[in-house]
């Protein structure tokens, strides 16, 4: 099957970093390899790229499109694994930028068997490392009904999450729910019709997918890291697709570029100097002209940091 990747904001992203030659730069989510392919043709001839994924199909595909350039390291691994991969590689501090873009791919929502999408048959699975263990069909058939009801509400802000809950738990004492139809029809048949342009389905696997793969805890951890990681003046680009991930850049990037941190009845401040410094204190989104050629780009949002201590 042919790897159709839409490379989200690419421009944007990658003149962000602001690239130059002789310094390093980190892809952590390599994908197809678009935002690379510019990086790699910015920092010629001594730069070097270091670049993240976990998915064999993106690995394989970007492989290809990128075999030309000598200056690239492409790790398979999940980004979360920076700080041991940089310093295996010999690498103390990523001194040019590093760009995350978060989420899943099209290639991943369109390759039916990964069970990505409600509205392509498949077993449930939703694992962006194939390799690991833990699957979609493990949320769905052995959390508890609670905690199915709190990973619908936090990660799908999910309104009907009790209700749907309730009829998996009472569903599975029955039958094990196996595939994505089963799931979606599951909840289309227990919720009631409202009128709305996205499918019932579409909050609850969001949810069951940031679960299966942790991506807000590995977004939120990983960010820490690369701070750590950073040299001054190297930057921070992050491109995210949902609100939840978006806050959590968002948050991380306010706290770290605030003076102070003291509680108000503190007579004298206390805290280090100011580690970020924010270039866009408003997210930049996708152009009229892209969300036209790929619609999903509407809910990107690109965030920037600077490195200042």
């Amino acid at each position: 099957m042919e790897f159709k990747h839409y490379t989200v904001m690419k421009n944007e992203a990658v003149d962000a970093l602001e690239c130059r030659d002789g310094l390093v730069y980190v892809d952590c989510t390599l994908g197809g390899g678009g935002h690379s392919e510019l990086i790699l043709q910015k920092i010629q001839p001594n730069g070097r790229l270091i670049a993240f994924d976990i998915d064999n199909d993106a690995i394989q595909a970007a492989s290809e499109r990128l075999k030309d350039y000598r200056n690239l390291t492409i790790v398979k691994s999940s980004y979360t694994n920076i700080k041991k991969v940089l310093h295996e590689l010999g690498i103390e501090k990523i001194t040019g930028g590093v760009l995350f873009d978060l989420g899943a791919s099209y290639h991943q929502f369109d390759k039916a068997e990964r069970g990505f999408s409600f509205s392509k048959d498949a077993p449930l699975d939703m694992r962006f490392d194939i390799e690991q263990n833990f699957s979609a069909y493990d949320v769905v058939n052995t959390y508890g009904e609670d905690d199915l009801v709190r990973i619908f509400s936090e990660y799908g802000e999910e309104r009907f999450s009790k209700r749907i809950a309730k009829k998996i738990v009472e569903q599975r004492k029955v039958k094990k729910l196996e595939t994505t139809t089963e799931l979606a029809g599951l909840i289309k048949n227990c919720t009631p019709r409202v009128k709305s342009s996205i499918h019932p389905a579409t909050r609850v696997f969001q949810a069951i997918r940031i679960e299966v793969n942790q991506e807000l805890t590995n977004v939120k951890n990983t960010l820490n890291d690369v701070l750590d990681l950073m040299a001054i003046g190297g930057i921070i680009s992050v491109i995210s697709f949902h609100s939840l991930e978006d806050r959590i850049v968002k948050n991380l990037f306010k706290y770290h570029s605030q003076r102070c941190h003291c509680e108000k009845n503190q007579m004298i401040c206390t805290c280090p100097p100011p580690r970020l410094e924010l270039v866009n204190k408003k997210p930049i989104m996708a152009s009229d002209k892209e969300i036209q050629e790929n619609p999903p780009s509407r809910s990107a949002k690109l965030r920037i940091a600077r490195c200042i201590n």
